[in-house]
């Protein structure tokens, strides 16, 4: 499609991220339920007023994190991811919780892409919102096994600009972008077309859409999948291959964004 109006918006922190994202790409879509802070996971707005940091959290994340329950173990997923997503490897985010049987667990969740690193000391603002929720949904997983992707995308850190990434992982999957930290939370996924197949066989379905047995696609939890991204987004960046915006509805005024995850896997 032709050129998508984007309003400019400052962009986030960026820090340096490892050349290949090669890492966990399992987050239950179950965790993403930005309305299930008890009893399925952890909402992310219990996150947004406040600093990625145990002092800082609410009553409510905290309790949520601590929790010896299966809904406990959706929010420790969940913040696990956020920690990568946000922090560099260099960061941390450590707490303690205690199961039923009176064993205490002393986790360390560490940072991989590193797109929010000043988030340890203060809130978080808008655009890292969408930079933070489009990294969530792209590393989803509807069956929560780890498939290695290539994130790429309009920021220093996931730019694959003139890296063999881009000649080692040519087959596009799709676009990942929202807000989970929206008053009213969203995800939107888009895919390529070719490549539907290929992102199925690959155990990669939440842009591609998951079949049911009667052949109907299933969303991925709250993922909204959209459609072909060549609908939704603008044309591909031919340098660092990525999606440089993707709007979140064809019709009615402009509502784009520029923090966009878009994946291509081996």
């Amino acid at each position: 499609m032709g050129c998508i109006s984007v309003q400019e918006e400052e962009e986030g922190s960026v820090g340096v991220a490892p050349s290949a994202l090669e890492f966990v790409n399992a987050l239950n879509p179950n965790a993403l339920n930005p309305n299930a802070l008890n009893p399925n996971a952890l909402n992310p707005n219990a996150l947004n007023p406040n600093a990625l940091n145990p002092s800082a959290l609410s009553p409510a994340a905290l309790t949520a994190i601590r929790d010896p329950s299966a809904a406990g173990d959706l929010s420790r997923q969940l913040l696990n991811y956020t920690v990568g997503c946000a922090f560099l490897p260099s960061q941390s985010f450590s707490f303690s919780w205690t199961d039923g049987s009176g064993t205490v667990h002393n986790e360390e969740y560490r940072g991989i892409i590193g797109l929010v690193p000043d988030w340890s000391t203060k809130p978080l603002g808008h655009n890292d919102q969408q930079w933070v929720s489009a990294c969530l949904a792209s590393r989803t997983n509807w069956y929560g096994v780890s498939v290695t992707i290539s994130s790429r995308g309009n920021s220093a850190v996931i730019d694959k600009t003139g890296t063999l990434e881009l000649t080692t992982y040519t087959h596009l999957e799709g676009a990942f972008w929202g807000n989970l930290f929206a008053p009213s939370p969203y995800l939107n996924a888009c895919y390529d077309e070719a490549n539907r197949g290929y992102s199925r066989s690959l155990m990669r379905e939440c842009a591609a859409g998951h079949l049911d047995s009667g052949g109907a696609v299933q969303q991925c939890g709250m993922l909204s999948i959209r459609g072909s991204c060549t609908a939704y987004c603008q044309q591909l960046n031919t340098n660092g291959m990525y999606y440089p915006s993707c709007v979140n509805n064809l019709t009615g005024s402009p509502d784009s964004t520029t923090r966009v995850f878009t994946v291509f896997l081996p």
